[in-house]
């Protein structure tokens, strides 16, 4: 292997590698853990969701009363930047700030939920629980699950959620269903539909309507 000497600060020589083109490259494999895995697992549904968005949907009603299409939007693209700083229990800012739909925002949030697995790849991020919200950090991430529904009936797309993050989201919801309540996030829950599906029941533990669609 090719090495090459240089002068460190104090002026004595110090031997560095330099890697050659013919050098064998290494591949560098990603440690996973059970939230990097999860938010993995949502990230094609979710983003595919968001970047079909039409720009003449954004003042569309959504099933979150409060929300247009543009807010909802809005705060998924806060969800993907502050879950980053919560991998490393920081402090985050949930007030809504100025309009984050601009530039090329659909490939920002992209990116954004595609870092999210990244850094929580690292086991540590799962010691303790978010700072703010008091949720276990491994379940942080469920937001995006759910949150993608509404924006997807919303603008009339489809949405399938994936089987392994069901029993994350429900967890999610064991742990933040009050709390998420008291804060006006969810609404009393509803009953839902004899023949729903599992994720309709969890939709229905948040207050939501599985069966809600936009006005025509």
């Amino acid at each position: 292997m090719p090495t090459a000497t240089v002068l460190n600060p104090a002026g004595r020589p110090d031997r560095m590698t330099v890697w050659s083109r013919a050098a064998p490259l290494r591949r560098v494999v990603r440690v996973s853990t059970e939230i990097s895995d999860l938010l993995d697992a949502a990230a094609p549904a979710v983003t595919a969701v968001v970047q079909s968005v039409r720009d003449d949907q954004l003042d569309e009603r959504t099933p979150c009363t409060e929300f247009t299409v543009r807010d909802l939007l809005n705060h998924l693209l806060q969800v993907a930047q502050n879950f980053q700083a919560l991998a490393h229990s920081k402090e985050v800012d949930w007030a809504p700030g100025p309009d984050r739909l601009t530039g090329d925002w659909r490939a920002e949030f992209t990116g954004d939920v595609r870092t999210l697995g990244e850094v929580w790849s690292d086991p540590a991020t799962l010691d303790g629980t978010s700072p703010g919200l008091g949720l276990p950090q491994r379940v942080v991430g469920m937001m995006l699950v759910v949150h993608a529904w509404d924006l997807a009936i919303a603008t009339g797309q489809p949405y399938t959620v994936e089987p392994v993050l069901l029993s994350a989201t429900g967890e999610f919801l064991d742990i933040m269903g009050d709390t998420g309540r008291q804060m006006g996030a969810f609404g009393p829950e509803v009953t839902a539909p004899d023949d729903s599906d599992a994720f309709a029941v969890l939709l229905a533990r948040t207050g939501r309507d599985p069966r809600w669609q936009p006005a025509n």
